[in-house]
């Protein structure tokens, strides 16, 4: 079903579509402040199509300080895999205040027949360089991305990192209402989230509540308007998120995303969550409810 190129990198993209203060001082001098232990997770996924297996994603996040980096990669498997070869893999990494402020993105996918790269270096959520290989083809009817829409975004892989908007819960309804300023290198465009309804959910290495987002897509530039598919997703409202909190952090990642496409829902669902680390060794005094420091490498 995913057998053209098209619909090939629209599985793939699907599959990878998805910070705490440090410092420690003398108990005479101040309130002795959190030492903030690395913490990661691990979420392995399925992707489903209309019901039927098409591939596995994995995602792959390490915290520390006020650094992250966040692994995704997604493989096409069965039949879909073995007409397809279908694969890809994506980094990015940065830092995180009131969101995720990526300092470097890349993205590869490859298929039997083709392939695309993508590199892309940003300082304070604004892109200062970026590559596509190969390059676009000019369609003539393709929106211009301007200097502008490359101002206050987000990689892809970024986007799927969700640091807590409320004070309180992780599983405060708020957390769920924000609009993700997304731009892959191509194509600029929004994904908006809004709460819909809070559920208990069993996986293994996860039991407890995750955040029910509805999500919309909104095109801003780098795509070609006139598309079926681009007019699909704009009227698209068939698209959800669920998000769950990482143990130890003030940081929530998807447990599983929902898109209606043309050939029917795709599903990419946590089958395994796995935490390892440990949070901060002493609550800083005053600090309850600061956002937490995510982390790389």
């Amino acid at each position: 079903m995913c057998a053209t190129r098209i619909r090939t990198d629209r599985c793939l993209r699907a599959g990878l579509v998805a910070a705490a203060l440090v410092g420690s001082v003398t108990a005479e001098a101040r309130p002795r402040l959190a030492r903030v232990v690395p913490a990661a997770v691990s979420v392995d996924y399925g992707v489903n199509l209309a019901g039927i297996p098409i591939g596995t994603a994995h995602l792959a996040g390490a915290f520390e300080g006020a650094r992250y980096r966040m692994d995704v990669s997604a493989q096409l498997t069965g039949l879909v895999g073995a007409i397809t070869g279908g694969m890809g893999s994506a980094r990015s990494s940065g830092t995180i205040a009131a969101g995720p402020q990526p300092s470097t993105f890349s993205i590869a996918t490859r298929t039997a027949n083709s392939g695309i790269a993508v590199r892309m270096a940003l300082a304070r959520g604004n892109v200062v360089q970026s590559e596509v290989t190969p390059p676009l083809i000019d369609m003539g009817d393709r929106v211009p991305v301007t200097a502008a829409n490359k101002r206050g975004v987000m990689d892809p892989a970024s986007a799927l990192l969700m640091p807590a908007q409320a004070r309180g819960d992780l599983t405060d309804p708020e957390n769920c209402n924000r609009t993700l300023p997304v731009f892959d290198g191509a194509t600029r465009f929004n994904v908006v989230l809004s709460y819909a309804e809070t559920r208990a959910v069993e996986k293994p290495g996860y039991s407890g509540p995750v955040l029910v987002c509805n999500a919309r897509y909104q095109a801003v530039a780098g795509h070609r308007p006139d598309r079926p598919g681009v007019r699909f997703m704009e009227e698209n409202r068939d698209m959800s998120v669920w998000l769950a909190p990482v143990d130890g952090t003030r940081v929530l990642l998807p447990m599983r995303i929902a898109v209606r496409t043309t050939l029917g829902t795709n599903i990419i669902e946590a089958t395994r969550w796995v935490r390892s680390g440990a949070s901060a060794e002493a609550t800083p005094t005053g600090a309850a409810g600061a956002v937490a420091s995510l982390g790389q490498n």
